[in-house]
């Protein structure tokens, strides 16, 4: 797999991972299990995306300085804003399950932020081997981009249809599956993923939920990775547009639970992004859509629904 950055990028970008997530664990530690408010999901959330903006113009400087061209710095600066913005919303809709989880299980606030952050490193671990794989398969196997094409158009399909029905766990099969495996105490016991309770160490709901989680994020890397191979193939943008999306994935979790109710359109958009990637994908070889297209486009669907979304919200509540 061909990449333009050079092997200093790849170094700094491992580094800028590293102290990420070594930051937001001390972080955690000291403040101990505490309800996360909405200020402090923004300022985090802002930080973040200051962070991946930040990398982007390290990127854009590195590919020109490396290659001297102004014009391919700027499309593969473009290539990572595209994928980055995409994996970001795509997000959106995990973070929504993820509230559904927490609810069904009753999670205390205090203790949800823990389980994120469990999550957002297995997911940076998974996503960086489906990736690997991903990309080798597409170098190998070129047609395998219309089966990831055909796969987000009905994934999209199935969302849109989806998007006004009430999501429930009740019928899981995970979740039964876990049930049946492993013995589980009706009582959280603090932060811990395991109790001993009549002499013996069973699980917690919280390690339920944990499990939950993690097959949550291996669904969505199944629809989330082929899109941005609909953007670029290169597996440094790849790789690091899906990074920097999940690194603020525990602040924005905070931050769109406490406004879920006026974004319930938002899924209805995502649906569209993901058909519009799928039938972009499907196309690459007849007409290979621009990427600037494609950055418009995602945002321009991300905004209306969302202005939608905002609006009739407040139509509703005014209503007496």
């Amino acid at each position: 797999m061909e990449t333009v950055a050079p092997l200093w990028l790849w170094v700094t970008f491992v580094a800028i991972v590293l102290a990420s997530l070594f930051v937001d664990f001390v972080v955690l530690k000291k403040q101990g299990a505490h309800d996360i408010g909405v200020k402090e999901a923004l300022n985090w959330s802002l930080i973040w995306i200051a962070l991946s903006f930040l990398f982007n113009g390290l990127f854009w400087w590195a590919i020109k300085d490396t290659t001297g061209s102004v014009e391919l710095a700027n499309t593969k600066s473009l290539e990572f804003l595209t994928g980055y913005l995409i994996e970001k919303s795509l997000a959106v809709d995990n973070i929504f399950v993820f509230l559904l989880i927490f609810t069904y299980f009753a999670v205390p606030t205090q203790f949800q932020k823990r389980v994120l952050m469990i999550g957002i490193i297995g997911a940076i671990v998974l996503r960086t081997i489906m990736i690997l794989v991903g990309g080798w398969l597409l170098q190998q196997f070129h047609w395998i981009l219309y089966l990831f094409g055909a796969f987000l158009i009905l994934t999209g399909v199935k969302m849109w249809w989806a998007a006004g029905q009430e999501p429930s766990l009740d019928d899981n099969p995970a979740l039964k599956l876990l049930r049946r495996i492993l013995p589980v105490s009706k009582d959280y016991d603090g932060e811990k993923f395991w109790t001993i309770e009549n002499g013996q160490k069973i699980a917690t709901p919280l390690f339920m939920v944990i499990c939950l989680i993690a097959l949550t994020d291996v669904i969505f890397a199944v629809d989330s990775i082929p899109a941005i191979f609909a953007i670029t193939t290169d597996p440094f943008i790849v790789l690091t547009s899906n990074v920097f999306a999940i690194l603020g994935l525990r602040a924005m979790y905070f931050l769109l639970a406490a406004v879920a109710s006026k974004f319930h359109l938002l899924n209805y958009g995502l649906a569209v992004i993901l058909v519009f990637i799928g039938t972009k994908m499907c196309l690459i070889d007849v007409f290979k859509i621009p990427v600037g297209i494609s950055l418009g486009v995602v945002v321009t669907v991300l905004a209306i629904t969302m202005l939608l979304s905002v609006r009739s919200s407040s139509s509703s509540t005014s209503k007496p």
